[in-house]
Order: C-alpha cells, then sequence, then structure tokens
C-alpha cells in the first residue's frame, strides 16, 4: 500500500468539499417555501403565531407531555426555566456536556457542581450526582447525550431522596422515547421539565429555536409570559420577563422537519450500523452503541479512541481526517471543568472527574446524518483503517509539520 494514500501523506484529500459532524437538513423546499408564502401572506412574523402554536402541539404529542413551550433558543429555554422554577443554590450536572448547560445555571446566579459520568454511556452517573447532595442543591440536571437517554429512573430516585427537582438538557434528544418521565411535580417527584434544541445541527432544526416539554400547568403558563416581557394578557405585564419568543419561519422549518422525523431516524440509524461494521475488529477503537435501540435518534457517531491500544491518539488521528476534509470533532473536549469560568475556580471548587477527562480525551465524532451518504461512510471507514496500518508514517508526518 503507497503512502500516498492519505493526505495528511501527500495524496490529494478523500473529499473535495468537507464533510461535516453537522450539517444542517433541510426539508422539502417546496413546503417551505409553501410555508413562507404563508407567513408573509398573514403577516404574522411573531407573538405566538399559527405555526409556533402548531409546533408546540406537535411537540407536546411527540414527547407524551401536557405542554411544549417554545423559545429562541435552548439556552434560553434552559435559563428561563431555572429563573420560572426560583431555583436558588447549586446545581448537579455532568461535566462532559456543551458548555450552554453550565452557562444556562451561572448565568442565572446558580452554580453549576460538576459530577463525573457513567464510562459507558457517557451521560450523568446518578451515584456521582446522589453523592454530591447537600443542604445547597436545588436541582439536578440530566444530559441526554448523542441522542440517547440517560439513567431516567436512577435519576428520579436521586431526585426523590434528596426532594430536589430533577430537570432533563434534551438538547441532542429530540423524538427519543422519554414519555411518562416528566411529571408536574416540581418538588422532586419525577422530573419536572426537559429542554429540547431546535439549533441548525440537530436531528429537527428550526434555524434556532429550543423549546421547554412539561406537564406543570403553572410552570407552563409561567414561562409563556416570561417569554414575552412578562405580558399576562393584552396590555397587563403582570411579572419580570424578556424576549424569548421563537419566530414563525423558525416554527415552521421545524414543523416540516418533523415530518420527516421518521425518515431521519430510521436513515441515521442506517448510518449508525454501517459505520459500527466498518470500523469492526480495528485496535483501539470502539464505536459508541446506545444500549436501547428504541429510545435514541442515532444522530451522532461517536467512537472511542483507546490510547493504550490505538496505533495513533484521538488528536492524530483528528488531524489525519481533517486533511482529507473529513472535519470529524471532539466533542465535548475538555470538559465544562476545564473551561472558564469554571477552570479557575478555587481549587477547593475543582472536582476530580477521571471518567470524564478518560472519555473527553477519547471521543471522536465522526460525520453523520445528513452530512454523508452510506458511501461516504465506508470511504471514512476506509481511510481510518489505512491510517492506522501506516500509524508510523502518519505520525512522523505530524511531527514534521509541527516541528517546520
Amino acid at each position: 500500500m503507497s503512502q500516498n494514500e492519505l493526505a495528511i501523506l501527500g495524496d490529494k484529500p478523500l473529499f473535495a468539499e468537507p464533510r461535516h459532524v453537522g450539517t444542517p437538513f433541510i426539508p422539502p423546499r417546496d413546503l417551505l417555501h409553501a410555508s413562507l408564502d404563508e407567513i408573509l401572506d398573514a403577516r404574522r412574523l411573531s407573538n405566538d403565531g399559527p405555526f409556533v402554536q402548531e409546533l408546540e402541539v406537535l411537540l407536546a404529542e411527540q414527547h407524551g407531555v401536557a405542554h411544549a413551550v417554545a423559545m429562541c433558543n435552548a439556552t434560553i429555554a434552559m435559563q428561563l426555566l431555572f429563573r420560572a422554577m426560583g431555583l436558588c443554590g447549586e446545581i448537579i450536572m455532568p461535566a462532559f456536556t456543551f458548555i450552554a448547560t453550565a452557562h444556562a445555571a451561572t448565568w442565572e446566579g446558580l452554580e453549576a457542581v460538576f459530577v463525573d459520568i457513567d464510562r459507558e454511556t457517557h451521560c450523568i452517573d446518578p451515584v456521582a450526582a446522589a453523592n454530591a447532595v447537600n443542604a445547597d442543591t436545588a436541582a439536578i440536571v440530566g444530559v441526554h447525550l448523542w441522542g440517547q437517554l440517560c439513567d431516567i429512573e436512577r435519576l428520579i430516585r436521586v431526585a426523590e431522596n434528596a426532594g430536589v427537582p430533577l430537570i432533563f438538557d434534551a438538547a441532542q434528544a429530540l423524538g427519543c422515547d422519554c414519555s411518562n418521565h416528566v411529571t408536574s411535580n416540581l418538588a422532586g417527584s419525577g422530573a419536572v421539565a426537559s429542554v429540547i434544541s431546535l439549533h441548525a445541527t440537530k436531528i429537527v432544526s428550526g434555524l434556532e429555536g429550543g423549546a421547554v416539554l412539561t406537564n406543570n400547568d403553572v410552570l407552563a403558563d409561567k414561562l409563556r409570559s416570561m417569554r414575552n416581557f412578562g405580558f399576562a394578557g393584552y396590555d397587563r405585564v403582570a411579572s419580570l420577563g424578556t424576549n424569548a419568543k421563537l419566530n414563525e419561519f423558525s416554527a415552521a422549518f421545524a414543523i416540516r422537519g418533523l415530518e420527516c422525523l421518521e425518515s431521519l431516524t430510521r436513515r441515521n440509524r442506517q448510518i449508525r450500523e454501517m459505520y459500527q461494521a466498518c470500523l469492526a475488529g480495528l485496535p483501539g477503537l470502539s464505536f459508541h452503541a446506545p444500549a436501547t435501540a428504541k429510545s435514541v435518534n442515532d444522530h451522532y457517531a461517536i467512537v472511542m479512541i483507546d490510547p493504550t491500544a490505538c496505533p495513533l491518539t484521538r488528536d492524530e488521528l483528528l488531524q489525519t481526517l481533517w486533511a482529507e476534509n473529513i472535519l470529524a470533532r471532539r466533542y465535548f473536549f475538555p470538559g465544562c471543568h476545564r473551561m472558564e469560568p469554571y477552570a479557575s475556580r478555587p481549587v477547593e471548587r475543582k472536582p476530580l472527574l477521571p471518567a470524564t477527562d478518560d472519555v473527553a480525551g477519547g471521543v471522536l465524532a465522526l460525520p453523520a446524518s445528513s452530512a454523508v451518504s452510506l458511501e461516504d461512510v465506508q470511504l471514512i471507514c476506509q481511510r481510518i483503517r489505512v491510517a492506522i496500518e501506516l500509524h508510523n508514517r502518519v505520525r512522523e508526518s505530524i511531527n514534521q509539520a509541527v516541528g517546520a
């Protein structure tokens, strides 16, 4: 095999155009155009219009809850949820999550308390969450990761025993089978609410957007008022609020995406299964497979690189793939606890999170979903196999580039 089969060794890149981890899915354009025409003809662009109302109904039905309160994005949705619940004190959450989870709490004057994750699922470890509970604990946030659900039942028991509410960051889990796990009790029985994302890179997109899912009528009403400056009727402001409304075209875009959700999930599963088959048997490389297939949307293709067994480090493989225009990602490196402002906390407030550090150092997200075709997946896996076979030359090329 010639060393020039890899771009990092001098050959041309595999793909002329980049293959991204999160390429937005675009619903059928004729349907989008029809929705846009309807919005423009009605001249109703925002302020709880008919498309937002329809989206909320669809999201609530999809996830088996009474209410879906649409917002301009999931981060603001999480912030308003914390504020609407009147939380004060510490929020227990995993450090292995997107930084927005921690920032939303900090922005609302709460303290993010980071705990470790389960090495197999990459989700919050319920035992670690239970051990972190103290008199200042205001809530526990479980994060559904990689389009799979975290250990809901065990977290519910932890929250119930602690007497604190449970919230789910479900930004990556739209469409997952999580019905019957969101209750109406704000005192810690089950989960109070889940927050989903409609960001451009999610399985269903609203360009930007998010929503709070809940069965609590009072909480839903409060969130609807808070997202609209605190209005509680025409010309009547009843409380403090902000502008967190979702616009009509974003809602229409998401509705059209929801119409394609079943086919998107089915195709995602095909991509995941092909990655698993094509990467099987490689030393030190394992594909992260969800534990329960029916409760996942398979939107992410995640591999783990074991530095003690793989001939290349995760970052060496990453560089090799980028040279091929395969723009794999290090999710969620290096963990929230090692990012600012949390990394500058006093040493007594810096947790030891060995599982988080190991997973963050080994995770590699590969292009998936609408970013790739099945043929692309085969080609990507072939490049990974070649890179591992030619690991000595790959490492030498990388070292030479660093020293140049």
